[in-house]
């Protein structure tokens, strides 16, 4: 197995996870691996020896060989043409993906707050937004990029026609968070 293969197994394993109905402890009490190690290897940050993926597979009554077959199919390339979606708000990647990407366009000002789990960057590609958050006004142009780190709350409102805003986020499946050492 090579290296892009190791870490690739991460969706299979947290979709087979998922199927079972199991939390990364029950994994972790099955197999004798750290939450912390299992959840690197879900999020494709850690390769696991072949050990440890059949330690892995066996918690998830499955086999190394079925765990690389998902991967395989997990694997995506996808296009999505301008023109895909509704007026207002498309998606830019579709899918259950590490990643959520929307393109809002227009007069956006739905007037909610917002709050995230993880990490998001609002890109203006045309127009103009202003942005609160915690506590503080922005003003963003276009090419401005804002970044939002999880936990943050905020509201937005596109304040031009025809303006049009990229937000990329960590999708929300994604346990992104990092701990301060103790």
């Amino acid at each position: 197995m090579d290296d892009k293969e190791a870490l690739r197994v991460g969706a299979a394993v947290r979709r087979r996870r998922r199927s079972l109905g199991l939390t990364l402890a029950a994994v972790a009490a099955r197999s004798g691996l750290s939450v912390p190690f299992l959840s690197q290897i879900e999020n494709e940050r850690a390769r696991p020896s072949t050990r440890s993926l059949e330690r892995v597979a066996d918690a998830l009554e499955t086999t190394i060989p079925k765990l690389h077959a998902a991967a395989d199919s997990a694997r995506t390339v996808d296009v999505v043409r301008a023109g895909d979606g509704g007026p207002g708000v498309r998606r830019v990647a579709r899918g259950g993906h590490q990643l959520h990407a929307k393109e809002y366009t227009g007069e956006q000002d739905t007037g909610r707050e917002y709050q995230h789990r993880n990490d998001e960057v609002m890109y203006i590609a045309d127009g103009a937004a202003e942005v609160e958050a915690e506590g503080r006004a922005y003003r963003l142009e276009r090419g401005d990029t804002l970044y939002l780190s999880g936990g943050v709350r905020h509201r937005w409102r596109a304040t031009e026609p025809g303006t049009r805003i990229l937000v990329v986020a960590v999708a929300e499946h994604i346990d992104a968070t990092v701990d301060p050492p103790r």
